[in-house]
Parts: structure tokens; C-alpha cells; sequence
């Protein structure tokens, strides 16, 4: 689907050449993807609609460990000098209508879940430059990231493991390109559980801003359109089954997630 603030239509309706999302990429990473009122059909308004993952199968899926220091300090740890990297496997993914699945209590006692910023590639790209980012992104979405805290703490290395349990990473419900959102400085993330904002803070005081990600990861391997870089958060909360979790981001959205055991 294609959509502004006064309702949504298929995408090839547009641009029948487009018939997925990841074909749509590239084109809204250079600006020139078609608007609704370029459609063939009528706008559907949102309420009239429910929404899967904007990404059926992203692709590579980049975390970022404690971007802002206020965070580092709650988790008594030291920032880290360079963006502290992790990835996930696409299977954690799910969509806004998914729950978050907590693993057997014998192999985890402990999750939280955290609200960020999710950057999605649009344009393959290597080596890009900071000032060149823009040209590459195709646009935002909001995430929900969960972690196995306990599975961590007992080793550093198992990190992969504690972020990659399936729903242990919630997309969407849109992905909102770049020009309509703006300068990302100002905008503010929450962390929201059970409607009581358990942490909150500012995309300006990341010390890793999302472009120098961009630029940073670029220049490791080659990304391409649909891979994902989710920013980091400003603090995490431990869920149990029966919380509602919901994670904010001023100007892109909200995704909000279930949890059951």
C-alpha cells in the first residue's frame, strides 16, 4: 500500500511496475516514488485498514547497543567508543499485529523490551559517505527490540543469542520516508509499557547519530535495499505476560506489541 494523511491505495495502482515494498525502495531513496494522488484507485482511510510489517522479509537486521549514554549509565556499563553492533536474523521480525513470544522460563527469566528508530536501505550501497546517507535511506519505522537480559548477562558473547528469539523484533506498522518526517535532531523515542513511559529521550543526544550508522555499517559490508539498521534506544523495560508494550517515535509512528508466554 501507498499512503498519505487522507487514506492509502495498492502501490501498483501508482506504479504497476511496483508490486512489492522492497520494489518501492530505491525509489523513495532518490524521491522520486509516485504519491496517491497519482493512483488509478481511490484512497482507503486508514481506520478502514489493518496493517502486516511494512518488510515481509527485510534483510539484514543491524542493532545498535547502548547509543545513548543516558542508557549506558542506567545498565552501569561504560559507552561504548564506536557503534556497539549486533545482528539479528530476519526470523525475529514480526509485524504490528504479532505477539511478542517469550521464550520457556528455563531458558530465559528475563526480558525487556525496548522502543527505536529503525532506518530501512533503499539503494545498495558501500563506502557511502555521511553527507551522502540521505541518497541511500529510503525512510523510518519504529521498533520494538526485546533482549534476553539474563542470557546476556552470564556472557558477553551470547548476545546474538539473547536478541534472536522469534517476535524478539517488532516492525511497522509504515514506513515513513524521509522528506515527511524531516530533521531527525529533535524527535523523541519512548519507551512505553503498559501506558506508563518507562524511558524517553532525544535523537540528538545519540552519540552515534543515524547518518554516522549509516555511513559506519557501510563501510563493513555492502547493504542493500530492505536491510534494516535499528538505532538503539533511550532504556528498556522487563515484560511479563499480559503487558502491552508500545514503542513511540515523534514523527514516524507507533508500533505496539502484546506479550504472551
Amino acid at each position: 500500500m501507498l499512503g498519505d494523511d487522507d487514506g492509502f491505495v495498492p502501490l501498483s495502482s501508482a506504479d504497476p511496475s511496483l508490486t512489492t515494498i522492497r520494489d518501492a525502495l530505491p525509489l523513495a531513496a532518490t524521491g522520486d516514488l509516485p504519491t496517491p494522488d497519482e493512483a488509478s484507485a481511490s484512497r482507503v482511510p486508514e481506520r478502514h485498514l489493518s496493517f502486516a510489517a511494512p518488510l515481509e522479509r527485510p534483510g539484514k537486521l543491524w542493532g545498535i547497543g547502548l547509543n545513548y549514554a543516558d542508557h549506558a549509565s542506567d545498565l552501569n556499563e561504560d559507552s561504548p567508543t564506536e557503534p556497539a553492533s549486533f545482528m539479528k536474523p530476519a526470523t525475529a521480525a514480526t509485524g504490528p499485529e504479532g505477539s511478542i513470544r517469550l521464550p520457556p522460563r528455563d531458558i530465559t527469566n528475563r526480558v525487556t523490551a525496548e522502543a527505536e528508530l529503525a532506518l530501512v536501505i533503499g539503494q545498495t550501497c558501500s563506502n557511502v559517505d555521511e553527507a551522502d546517507v540521505d541518497d541511500v535511506v529510503a525512510g523510518y519505522v519504529p521498533v520494538i527490540d526485546m533482549t534476553a537480559e539474563d542470557i546476556l548477562e552470564r556472557n558477553p558473547r551470547f548476545l546474538t543469542r539473547s536478541k534472536s528469539f522469534d517476535s524478539f523484533l517488532v516492525f511497522g506498522p509504515s514506513l515513513v520516508t524521509t522528506d515527511q518526517v524531516g530533521p531527525l535532531d529533535e524527535l523523541s523515542v519512548r519507551t512505553v509499557v503498559n501506558e506508563e513511559v518507562a524511558a524517553e529521550n532525544r535523537i540528538r543526544n545519540m552519540m552515534t547519530t543515524p547518518r554516522e550508522l549509516v555511513a559506519f555499517h557501510s563501510k563493513v559490508m555492502t547493504l542493500e535495499p530492505g536491510d534494516v539498521i535499528s538505532t538503539g534506544t533511550p532504556g528498556a523495560k522487563h515484560i511479563v505476560p499480559g503487558d502491552s508494550v508500545r514503542a513511540e517515535v515523534e514523527r514516524v509512528g507507533t508500533v505496539s506489541s502484546d506479550v504472551v508466554g
